[in-house]
């Protein structure tokens, strides 16, 4: 298969996929760019070769209709500056004025699209919209992991287009040897922490891992639902009644396993969903009637942590608590603190999903974990075990 280390781009018109679907204030001045920062190795490579890039992306949801608060202009100029080169930006994705930027371009240029989903033939997946797309470019790259689970024209029916020429970039590339790095083979022992509010969304994720790890921590307002199903009294946090059978089920799958589960043992309790809200600590199948657990522990901190200190593959998944309100983040902290700990013992972690890269990237911890991705949904959809489209078509 082809990488972008052994491929030539010399002479070659590159059609990337990338995720620049990144936060901008009212102004329109982008407020994280960390997507727009992860594209530039690939980028940079095309370049060097040689070759020029023709960058594609959403921002968004403008629902197929053009929606000038939605344009990607002024991410070509803030790209620009980060590859210190001038980025041209093209009107449309498809049609004349993308057409002629594209022929046009020199070795060395960098040509930015309009917004992908301008158009509803892009979610739609239309193949003459692919087939536009394609005409653009001599090769496909695929650098958008956080879009590898939709299969839209641009991340998967385009691929199509270029059955000898079709590669993943090197951001995409890294998403998927980290996840196969604990999913496929893992160092031992193996520990997944998944936390979040609901098991509903996490059902899939636990049952898959309970494959390949060796223990499994169970935080956040999900943890809740498996202490009701053990019995324990839980206030008024939330849990998933609905749910009860299919926790002790996983309990149940777990033990047969012989997996470790973790489920907290303590809670830090208030008595309203608010930051100045009445805090104690309490045993956590022990909630009184009115107050709900918003973050785990001490002494699950204390049990939590070495087991992650014990492991050489960890993956975290997900908040222990309501950790955007300070009372509640000790348990998230703590966690974090231990997955960089472990890390710097030599550890693999790779963090995963929206709440927990945020959490890393707040308590300035980033730098200290192997592997932060970039994708939430995909990668959630990614650790059930799901094949991903744009990845599916990349290889295929």
């Amino acid at each position: 298969m082809l990488t972008m280390d052994t491929f030539s781009f010399a002479g070659k018109k590159a059609l990337v996929r990338v995720d620049l679907n990144v936060p901008q204030d009212a102004n329109g001045h982008i407020t994280d760019d960390s997507r727009a920062r992860a594209i530039i190795p690939t980028v940079k490579k095309i370049l060097a070769d040689g070759g020029s890039a023709i960058l594609m992306s959403h921002l968004g949801r403008p629902k197929g209709k053009v929606n000038p608060a939605m344009s990607l202009k002024p991410v070509a100029d803030h790209l620009s500056n980060l590859l210190g080169t001038s980025v041209i930006f093209a009107t449309d994705c498809v049609g004349p004025d993308a057409k002629a930027k594209a022929a046009a371009l020199k070795a060395g240029d960098v040509l930015l699209l309009e917004n992908l989903r301008f158009h509803p033939e892009e979610e739609g997946g239309d193949e003459a919209f692919s087939q536009s797309l394609s005409e653009l470019g001599d090769v496909y790259v695929n650098d958008a992991f956080g879009t590898a689970h939709r299969a839209h024209a641009s991340t998967t029916v385009v691929a199509r287009f270029f059955p000898q020429a079709k590669l993943f970039g090197y951001l995409m590339q890294a998403e998927i040897d980290s996840v196969g790095k604990v999913l496929g083979e893992p160092k031992r022992p193996m520990t997944a922490i998944v936390g979040g509010s609901k098991v509903s969304s996490k059902i899939n994720v636990l049952r898959n891992l309970l494959g390949s790890c060796d223990e499994l921590i169970i935080g956040g307002g999900m943890a809740n639902t498996f202490v009701r199903a053990n019995g324990g009294n839980t206030g008024a946090s939330l849990v998933e009644e609905d749910l009860l059978d299919t926790a002790r089920a996983i309990i149940a799958e777990a033990k047969a396993k012989g997996v470790k589960l973790h489920i907290p043992t303590d809670a830090v309790v208030a008595d309203a969903f608010a930051e100045n809200a009445n805090t104690d600590q309490c045993p956590a199948d022990a909630v009184p009637d009115g107050w709900m657990a918003l973050d785990i522990g001490p002494k699950s901190i204390e049990v939590f942590r070495n087991a992650i200190l014990g492991s050489k593959t960890i993956l975290w998944n997900g908040p222990m608590g309501v950790f955007e309100m300070k009372p509640f983040q000790q348990g998230t902290v703590a966690i974090a603190n231990a997955v960089a700990e472990a890390t710097g013992k030599g550890a693999f972690s790779l963090v995963g999903g929206g709440d927990s890269v945020a959490a890393v990237n707040q308590f300035g911890l980033a730098d200290k974990i192997s592997y932060v991705s970039t994708g939430g949904g995909a990668m959630l959809e990614y650790l059930e075990g799901k094949v991903l489209p744009g990845i599916a078509a990349v290889r295929g």
